[in-house]
């Protein structure tokens, strides 16, 4: 892993960063303020980025390259569009990490620490605020594809404890089929 210092006002990754979609909204005095607060690392393919339930309080906005994400050592996600987001759950909850990344290709990432964003909340409130409120979003609407994925596949009803509607289409379609062989 290669590292940078911390980003002190490094106005050249500032057209980066605003096509990230956490931090687009971000006028560029904020985004410098968030940049002091970051670093950049790069690292080779196959490097290990994360370990699954070791702790660390580091957020990941990758920018370059391709990390896969694994749980228990079985694949999850493929994360290769610049922007992606990953760490979000061991940052704000300063959790063990739930599962594995490792770099599929050379990769870099723009990494912020949870002290640094303390200390940017400290320094810069609002830039803060409005750091967390891209951060809920994001979490948001993963929470909302995954609600999505999860009524998809769930098939008991919790009230009734009956099958859901495409479920008893599956069974009674099965029951036809069989019942024209028989």
């Amino acid at each position: 892993m290669k590292e940078t210092t911390f980003l002190d006002n490094n106005s050249s990754m500032l057209d980066n960063l605003q096509s990230i979609d956490v931090l687009e909204p971000f006028e560029d005095q904020e985004l410098l303020k968030l940049l002091e607060m970051s670093k950049v690392r790069k690292y080779r393919p196959g490097e290990l980025i994360v370990q699954e339930g070791r702790s660390d309080t580091w957020l990941y906005f990758l920018m370059l390259g391709k990390v896969k994400i694994s749980k228990k050592g079985k694949e999850v996600v493929i994360l290769s569009k610049k922007g992606d987001v990953f760490g979000e759950m061991g940052f704000l909850r300063s959790a063990p990490r739930s599962a594995t990344v490792i770099a599929r290709r050379t990769v870099e990432l723009l990494e912020i620490n949870w002290k640094m964003i303390k200390r940017l909340q400290w320094l810069y409130p609002p830039t803060a605020h409005q750091f967390f409120i891209n951060l809920m979003r994001l979490t948001c609407d993963r929470l909302e594809n995954l609600t999505e994925c999860f009524a998809e596949i769930k098939t008991l009803d919790d009230s009734t404890g009956l099958c859901n509607r495409e479920c008893f289409i599956t069974i009674l379609n099965t029951e036809i089929q069989r019942s024209r062989f028989s």
